[in-house]
């Protein structure tokens, strides 16, 4: 299988990383090698260093210590990494403070040679709050403020890249194997497609 790199998108609490694992489990399934990326395992290098609760907004500096963080990340794939390994990101992106996020990992999977799959994940906002305030959030320092999907939700839709190549999904009531195996599908469909 070519190697692909995954970008999945959506509000905090949609569920990007419980999909993200049921991809890794079933690209491992297949004996594919798989790396997860997710947007917290970068943060976390900095929101440990800083008094944060999950709720309260953090200063607005430390985005640019989590900025030099990604720039190592993306560099040591593009380097570093096997190029037969499958990559997947997890990122909110709300459009404004992130602007060159989403091209720049384009550019990542150009330079692996491997086939981008952008996936912006839905979930309705009464769902999300279920989903938000769940314990292993907190574990992760993730936002676990059940306000938040409601305010995002008002604010209006997540922010879409209008990638040519992305798959839309909700999640609502879809579980996570099946969401896993939907975005997978269309990975293989973007790698036939590009096919000569």
């Amino acid at each position: 299988m070519q190697s692909n790199l995954f970008v999945l998108t959506g509000l905090p609490g949609t569920g990007k990383l419980t999909v993200a694992r049921a991809l890794v489990d079933l690209l491992a399934s297949e004996g594919e090698t798989v790396r997860l990326v997710d947007n917290h395992s970068i943060n976390n290098a900095v929101f440990r260093l800083i008094a944060q609760d999950g709720v309260t907004p953090l200063p607005p500096k430390v985005w640019d210590r989590v900025g030099e963080v990604w720039q190592t990340t993306l560099r040591t794939i593009e380097e570093l990494s096997p190029q037969d390994w499958h990559i997947i990101f997890t990122a909110y992106l709300d459009g404004v403070s992130d602007t060159g996020w989403f091209r720049r990992l384009e550019e990542v999977a150009e330079t692996r040679e491997s086939v981008f799959v952008p996936v912006r994940l839905v979930c309705g906002s009464e769902e999300n709050a279920r989903r938000i305030v769940s314990p292993e959030r907190r574990e992760l320092m993730k936002s676990i403020d059940p306000d938040e999907p409601h305010r995002l939700a008002a604010a209006g839709p997540p922010y879409d890249p209008k990638h040519a190549g992305q798959l839309t999904l909700d999640i609502t009531e879809t579980p996570p194997a099946e969401a896993a195996t939907r975005v997978l599908d269309h990975a293989l469909g973007l790698a036939a497609a590009q096919k000569p």
